[in-house]
Formats: structure tokens, C-alpha cells, sequence
């Protein structure tokens, strides 16, 4: 009975953790779908360009078959399964996804990918090979998106919780070395 019990309770935090992830997604994914609408039909008929902080930041659009600061531009079909490749990759994560850190990490990752991977499939030139739409324009860095930021947030996200020794199904592990001053009773003494 107490085996049951704790399965059930452990599969009603797998769901909320998920829902946490797809929620994260949507969020990420409309607000960088909007965004892009908004800077399209605004900025791109006649070039306009918006100054957001003098020459520092500015909004303009970009058509950008390639990836970030435009490396690979007769590659975007190759973008394009990347993409989709990342979001498999994150729906098979998510079947045992625990921890809410990770749920918010992933969820950002896929609404990112999903606001890029809905360019490269409904933006011109084609399916597959749509250009994505980036206007954040920062002095001396490349021009990027917020589907980009998601992605970035994301992955350092990621990365920090995996420095942490966090797994997105709520387990931690400890780098070699800890564990090995762990298990050696005569590391833990004072000399």
C-alpha cells in the first residue's frame, strides 16, 4: 500500500513538473511569437530602426538564415533539424523530470527552439529553410531575438544546475573528487 502511495505522489509531481516545463514553454514561445509579429509589421516596411539606449541597443529587423552572429547561413535546413531535434530530445527528458529548477531550464530551451523552429518553417524563403526574424541589436554583439534569449537563459541554467550536481529527475550527483574524499575516512581528518 505504501509503495502505491508514494508512486502516486511521486507521478502527481512528475505531472506538475511538466506542466511547470510546458507552461514555461508557452509563455516563451507567445512572447517571442508576438514579439516578432510586433517588429515585422512595424519596423521592417520601411527599415525603421528604434534606438533603445542611444547607439547601445537598438530594434531593427534582421533576416537571419544562419545561426548566431550569422555563422552558417547556407546551413538553415540543418538549423531547422537541429531544432526539432533538441525538442525530441526534451520531451524524452521530461518523461522523468522531478526537479522544478530543471522544468524551468527545459522550458525555456523549448520555447526557444520553438520560436526559432516556427521561422525556419513558415518564415520566407521556404519551409525549412524560413529565415529567422532578430531585432535585439546590442553595440558590438550580434542581433538576436527573445526566442534566443530563451534559449541562452536556458542553457546557462542548465549548466549551473549541472555544476550543482542536480538531475532533472530530482537526484544529485557529486563530482569524482567529493566522492572520493567522501569515501576516504582519512581525508575528513584535520592534519
Amino acid at each position: 500500500m505504501g509503495a502505491t502511495a508514494a508512486d502516486g505522489a511521486r507521478a502527481a509531481v512528475r505531472r506538475r513538473r511538466i506542466g511547470v516545463l510546458l507552461v514555461v514553454a508557452l509563455l516563451a514561445y507567445v512572447i517571442d511569437l508576438v514579439s516578432k509579429l510586433v517588429v515585422v509589421s512595424r519596423l521592417e516596411p520601411d527599415h525603421s530602426v528604434i534606438r533603445v539606449l542611444g547607439d547601445v541597443m537598438t530594434f531593427q529587423v534582421i533576416r537571419n538564415p544562419g545561426a548566431a552572429f550569422g555563422m552558417g547561413q547556407a546551413m538553415t535546413v540543418v538549423f531547422t533539424a537541429i531544432a526539432a531535434a533538441v525538442i525530441v530530445v526534451i520531451w524524452r527528458i521530461a518523461r522523468r523530470l522531478y526537479s522544478l529548477p530543471w522544468a524551468i531550464a527545459l522550458g525555456l530551451l523549448l520555447g526557444g527552439a520553438l520560436g526559432n523552429l516556427t521561422d525556419r518553417l513558415f518564415r520566407s524563403p521556404g519551409v525549412f529553410r524560413g529565415h529567422v526574424v532578430d531585432f535585439i541589436s546590442v553595440q558590438h554583439f550580434a542581433v538576436f531575438n527573445l526566442a534566443d534569449s530563451a534559449i541562452v537563459c536556458g542553457g546557462i541554467l542548465v549548466v549551473l544546475l549541472s555544476f550543482r550536481g542536480s538531475n532533472p529527475d530530482g537526484t544529485s550527483h557529486q563530482p569524482a573528487k567529493a566522492k572520493e574524499r567522501s569515501a576516504d575516512p582519512d581525508a575528513a581528518k584535520p592534519e
